[in-house]
This record gives C-alpha cells, sequence and structure tokens, in this order.
C-alpha cells in the first residue's frame, strides 16, 4: 500500500512536471487556449522598451487590433539598455499572459487574455541583434515606432558617436535606425513616443536633430525626418502594477492555465491612448478601424486630455489623500467606501473641478466617473503615503489652476478645494517631533508616526513653524510665494476659510472637516 501511494505521487508529481512547461503556441495550444492569437504577421513596428507597461498598453492594443480590424501585424521589441528580457521573451516566442484587473461600473473585472502581438524582442547590444534591428529598419513593412523608455530615454547625450553598435542613449539609436532606412531608400515612419514628459514627441526629435548636427549627416537626411516621418507626442493612461508578486498566485495561475509564463503581467482595466497628430494617421494607424477610438484616439491636441488627466486623476488624488490620511485611512481603495471622503472627492471633481475644464462635459463626466472605478480596484494596494510625496509642488500643479478657475468663474470659494488646502497644511504640520534626513516626522491622530518628504526647503518651512497659531501658521503658507508662485491672502476670504478648515481637522477630525463640506 506504502508503495502504491507513494508511486502514485511520484506519478502525479511527473504529470504535474510535464504540465508546467513554458509558454509558446505548441504548449498553448496543448492546454486547448480557446482566446485569439496570430502566429505570423508583418513586423509592422518597432518598440523600444520591452517591460511590463508597454506589453500591457502598446502591444495590448495592437493585439486588438489584429483581432478586430485584421491589422495583420507584429511588434519587434528592443531592449533600451543591455540587461532585460529578450531572452525570455523569445523562449516564448513572443507570448506572454495579460490580466486586466479592476472595477468597472461597481463590477469586479479579472480578464485574461494571451498576447501574440510580440514577434520577438532584440538585444541590441549583441551584434547579431544589433544588425538584426537595422534589418527591421529598412524593412518595406515597418510603419511605426513606439517608444517609453521612462522620462529619462529621452534625453540628448554628446558621448554618443555615429559609429557607435549601439549608442547608450535611445534618440540616438533612433537617429541610427531612420539614417539606415533613409539610405535604403524607404518611406519615412510614424513615430509614437510614450514617455511620460511634456511634449514628448517635439522633445524626441529635437534630440535627433542634435544628432544630426553633431554627427555631420547630411541635410537630405534632415528633410527626410522632419518632413517625411511623423513625430507624435502621446499620452498614456493606465496604471501597471506589473508582475504578481505573491507566490501562491502564481502557482495557482500556472496550474489554471496549464503552462509556467514569468513574463506574466497585470494592468488595470482601464486605459487610454491620446495621440497628437492628423487626420490621415488614422489612415495608417488600425485603432479607428478596430472600433476601439473611445480608448486610442487621434486629436490635434492633445493638451485638454493632460488637463483632464492631471487635473481630474491626479488632482483627485493630491486632492483628497492627506486627509483621509489623517481620518485613519491607509490605501485609496478603502477611501472609496468611506462615505464622506468617497463624496467629498465626487463632489470636487464634479462641482469644483469639471466646470474649469475646456473639454466636453459629458467626456469629463465619463473620465470622473472611471477615476472612482480605479481607485476602487481591489487588486491594487495603493497606499495614501506613497501618493503624499512632493504634495506642496502636485497641490499647486494639480489642484490650483482648478482652484483659481473656479473662483475666477464662480467669483467665489470652491468648498472641497478650500478645505483640501487646510488637508495638505494638517498633514504637513500634525503634531511635528522632528526633522530627520528622511523628512518631517509628524504624528497621526490615531497615535502612530508618519514622515512627511517634500523638498528640504518646505520641510524646513514647516519645521520653523510648528509651535504656530493656526492662524499664523495659515498666513505663513499662504504669502509664501516660493510655494505658490503669488501670496494667496489676496484671495478674500480665503485666508479666514482655510484657517477655520484646519481648526475644524484639528479639534473634530479630518473626516468630519470633509463631511462638513457636503
Amino acid at each position: 500500500m506504502k508503495t502504491g501511494t507513494c508511486g502514485n505521487r511520484e506519478n502525479k508529481q511527473i504529470g504535474e512536471n510535464k504540465i508546467m512547461k513554458r509558454l509558446n503556441y505548441k504548449v498553448l495550444e496543448e492546454t486547448g487556449y480557446q482566446g485569439y492569437l496570430l502566429k505570423k504577421a508583418p513586423e509592422k513596428v518597432l518598440q523600444f522598451g520591452e517591460g511590463n507597461f508597454l506589453r500591457a498598453f502598446v502591444d495590448y492594443w495592437f493585439d486588438l487590433a489584429n483581432e478586430k480590424a485584421g491589422w495583420n501585424g507584429k511588434c519587434v521589441l528592443v531592449q533600451p539598455i543591455g540587461g532585460g528580457l529578450a531572452k525570455m521573451i523569445n523562449e516564448q516566442e513572443g507570448l506572454y499572459t495579460l490580466y486586466l484587473r479592476g472595477s468597472e461600473k461597481g463590477q469586479k473585472v479579472d480578464d485574461r487574455r494571451v498576447i501574440s502581438s510580440v514577434s520577438r524582442c532584440l538585444n541590441p547590444y549583441e551584434t547579431d541583434d544589433y544588425k538584426a534591428m537595422m534589418e527591421v529598419a529598412a524593412s518595406d513593412d515597418l510603419e511605426i515606432i513606439v517608444s517609453n523608455t521612462t522620462e529619462a530615454g529621452i534625453v540628448y547625450d554628446p558621448s554618443c558617436k555615429q559609429e557607435d553598435c549601439p549608442p547608450v542613449s535611445f534618440p540616438a539609436k533612433l537617429t541610427q535606425v531612420l539614417h539606415h532606412r533613409y539610405q535604403a531608400g524607404k518611406s519615412g515612419i510614424i513615430m509614437l513616443a510614450c514617455e511620460l514628459i511634456d511634449n514628448n514627441g517635439k522633445e524626441l526629435l529635437k534630440c535627433v536633430n542634435q544628432y544630426i548636427d553633431q554627427w555631420g549627416m547630411e541635410e537630405v537626411f534632415r528633410t527626410y525626418v522632419n518632413e517625411e516621418c511623423t513625430f507624435c507626442g502621446s499620452l498614456v493612461d493606465r496604471i501597471v502594477p506589473g508582475r504578481i508578486r505573491d507566490p501562491k498566485e502564481t502557482e495557482e495561475l500556472n496550474r489554471k492555465h496549464g503552462y509556467e509564463d514569468p513574463l506574466l503581467d497585470v494592468g488595470e482595466v482601464f486605459g487610454v491612448w491620446v495621440i497628437e497628430g492628423g487626420e490621415k494617421l488614422n489612415d495608417i494607424l488600425p485603432f479607428r478601424k478596430a472600433g476601439i477610438e473611445d480608448k486610442v484616439f487621434v486629436v490635434p491636441d492633445m493638451s485638454p486630455y493632460k488637463k483632464r488627466k492631471v487635473r481630474i486623476l491626479n488632482g483627485a488624488h493630491t486632492g483628497f489623500v492627506l486627509g483621509a490620511y489623517l481620518a485613519g485611512q491607509d490605501i485609496v481603495r478603502d477611501c472609496m467606501q468611506d462615505e464622506f471622503i468617497k463624496n467629498f472627492m465626487n463632489k470636487m471633481l464634479y462641482e469644483e473641478v469639471i466646470p474649469t475644464l475646456p473639454l466636453d462635459k459629458e467626456d469629463l463626466m465619463q473620465f470622473a466617473a472611471a477615476v472612482q472605478d480605479r481607485f476602487n480596484n481591489p487588486f491594487v494596494n495603493h497606499e495614501l503615503m506613497s501618493i503624499s510625496l512632493n504634495s506642496t509642488s502636485k497641490w499647486k500643479a494639480r489642484n490650483m489652476p482648478s482652484f483659481l478657475g473656479y473662483i475666477e468663474q464662480k467669483k467665489e470659494l470652491p468648498v472641497c478645494l478650500t478645505m483640501s488646502l487646510a488637508a495638505y497644511i494638517a498633514f504637513y504640520s500634525n503634531e511635528i517631533q522632528c526633522l530627520t534626513d528622511a523628512g518631517l516626522v509628524c504624528r497621526r491622530p490615531a497615535g502612530n508616526e508618519y514622515t512627511v518628504s517634500d523638498d528640504r526647503w518646505v520641510l524646513e518651512f514647516y519645521e520653523a513653524h510648528k509651535d504656530d497659531s493656526e492662524e499664523a501658521l495659515v498666513h505663513a503658507v499662504l504669502t509664501n510665494i516660493q510655494m505658490w508662485d503669488q501670496d494667496l491672502t489676496s484671495i478674500g476670504g480665503l485666508e479666514a476659510a482655510v484657517t477655520a478648515g484646519l481648526k475644524k481637522i484639528r479639534t473634530e477630525g479630518a473626516g468630519a472637516a470633509y463631511q462638513s463640506c457636503l
């Protein structure tokens, strides 16, 4: 009996090992996967970057375009640095599992899709792959180049030389790629920059022109880059937590799928890609044909959409989290279960922020509604303290334009944004203990200490005013030109209102203060 039991266990183990093969087309077929797949297609996209974000965002949209519009295109990924995922991606034949997780109209969503829009990944720091990158550059099939090389990626580095194989900087690599394509006599391409910097497309083009100057390249090539190629700015919006960190959940999913996938990626359900450019781009980009132009769309000017994201999504975060933390909350999702905090945020967005924005009101309302779903994501534990970093500059950039715009329109103070400003002061000044190298140590009403992180001069300011009365502290903050680029006490009634808000937070609690705004 013992022998039989051991034998059965051994067979089971062998069976499990047999099942747990790495994801590829053959293994996927063996599991009986019924989702959409495209095994072979022309390589139409050269993508610099192979990390979690691009694979959960750009490659996902191209995968949808293949399925819904018959675009029939593949993306060739390029490692932007020496170390990366090329080997792993190629071992899996470009396949990986994507989970889009979150809340949509109050309902939990947990959708799995195997992405097949990637053909391969190149490491240009290896000679053969560098040559392969240049072959793709000169291909008739190539239509689009995409990049997301982080905020530090679009930088001109004068140490890069034309003969480097490859140069260190991404713009230098791109200049080489475009020059090779030009020399091969091929048509210009569409460049979609996704880096999170202002005017990302224009900044990238500027860097390329700098390399053309530095390397003494022909003027005809400069004309090709600036007139035949189209450098588009773009705005990307999707939270991508990336890999699953719980080994137990990973193991469970492997068993469920019938394969192992170390490239498994996780993003939120919400996703919007705004591309700045002319209407003719829609003839080349497949997204309108795929029927997803509510998610990926071309506009002549994306600045209103940037304002929408900064003021509604980012502004909501900065507008309520500091008071919410003082009220005893720790993560964003729990704030959405607190009726007073949730209603405070919604009143701030719908009544004080949206009226100041230059976009279709219905569109803004839908975006704001999606924000609540995003914040209520059951799969993401977004800590309030991580959002609180550098809140002085964040409040100025994200909330101040709405605050001032409302006053200009309505000729009165916005109740919630004014209380939000009071909550900011309260968070930075609540029972200050000491100033350390890590930041300003304060004490929460619940009793635990927390560390405020911001520019040193901001922390030193609050530390210097720790013994001030509420009136004196508010006056000092509002008159600080370095903080706000203006003296806010010139706004009628603001000083008194913020002082009253701060007193209410300190005496009755931030939850009660938020409730009083409703």
